[in-house]
């Protein structure tokens, strides 16, 4: 249940999508370069679907790039969660523009390692000289710079383009990059990715690969503290605490790293992702994507068995929503959450 506490406002008329920059050839995918780009829907390998909750327009977007950069074996996948007054547009906005900018940033470092490459051969160099394994196989830190990177320069497009003011909203961000048997993920908020592993005694393991960047984390909330900024749970909702300015009511932030929210910058809250790396296995199977609306109600372990229940792939998105959706009702009447999710399945 994250997201702003003190922003209320309402929508009067209907609200559209923004629409993908590319051409579609239907309401479910486009191309963009060599790349397609799906909103919704399922492929081979994905499974995706979103229900807006109770509070009014549905502020989750989510999409994926299947040939990436235009490599075939490459797939960005991304869900985003947004809160505020502006938080839909914020949230589609990084939707349609983060995945670009990670593109761009990619081919990039690939194009000055090619270089890099051709240069020290010519001096009489080897391969074993140079740090990154091949074209197509970046560095650990090479990755890690690109998100520092696109995430900063998402975070001042929204500055400049949105959230002029600084208190309409933000959105988190769980991304992830598959190529080969590499995972690439990049997050940033309460959003969550887990990853599904089947043990040898056909047993099936939830692997949490991102923390929940909340004010609950010990360092996230120091480093909140000593930038001045509070933190204490509102009446209305005292199970979860909340990110405040140093004076005043507002704007009562349920996580501590988010894209926008701009009154709270300079009061310890970040736009820096965390960057992590995994090599997948054999025993891999499947990874999930989704927006604090699944992981309030339900465990990791509930996400992992519902999806794997699931008769065909292109049914298991929905049918893990339409789950949390059941759980929402169940524990809190009414009061349902934005409900988002995405599933990658590894495995032919």
């Amino acid at each position: 249940m994250g997201g702003c506490c003190s922003c209320h406002v309402s929508f009067v008329g209907q609200v559209h999508d923004v629409e993908c920059e590319g051409n579609h050839s239907s309401d479910v995918a486009c191309k963009r370069g060599r790349a397609r780009v799906m909103l919704r829907g399922s492929s081979e390998f994905v499974s995706m679907f979103s229900q807006k909750g109770t509070k009014g327009i549905n502020q989750d977007a989510l999409t994926v790039w299947e040939d990436f950069t235009g490599q075939k074996d490459m797939t960005f996948c991304g869900v985003f969660d947004g809160h505020g007054p502006l938080g839909h547009k914020i949230a589609q906005r990084i939707r349609d523009k983060l995945p670009s900018k990670v593109s761009a940033s990619i081919k990039q470092s690939q194009q000055n390692f090619s270089q890099h490459h051709d240069a020290n051969v010519s001096d009489g160099g080897t391969d074993s000289e140079i740090y990154v394994e091949d074209q197509q196989n970046m560095s650990f830190a090479s990755w890690e710079e690109s998100f520092m990177r696109c995430f900063k320069e998402m975070d001042e497009e929204i500055e400049k383009n949105i959230d002029t003011d600084g208190f309409r909203g933000g959105s988190t961000a769980v991304t992830l990059i598959k190529q080969g048997d590499q995972l690439i993920i990049g997050n940033l908020g309460d959003s969550r990715a887990v990853l599904c592993r089947r043990a040898h005694d056909n047993n099936l393991i939830p692997v949490q690969l991102t923390v929940d960047f909340t004010p609950d984390v010990p360092s996230e909330a120091l480093r909140i503290i000593n930038c001045r900024g509070r933190i204490f749970a509102a009446k209305e909702d005292p199970s979860v605490n909340r990110v405040w300015m140093s004076e005043g009511s507002f704007p009562g932030l349920a996580m501590a790293r988010a894209f926008g929210d701009f009154c709270l910058k300079d009061y310890g809250v970040i736009s820096v992702p965390d960057v992590s790396y995994r090599k997948l296995t054999r025993q891999d199977e499947f990874v999930v994507l989704a927006s604090d609306g699944i992981w309030d109600v339900l465990t990791n372990s509930e996400v992992i068995n519902i999806v794997a229940s699931a008769p065909k792939r292109s049914m298991a998105a929905k049918l893990l929503v339409n789950h949390a959706v059941q759980a929402w009702r169940h524990k809190y009447g009414f009061k349902v959450d934005d409900c988002t999710a995405l599933c990658l399945f590894l495995k032919d």
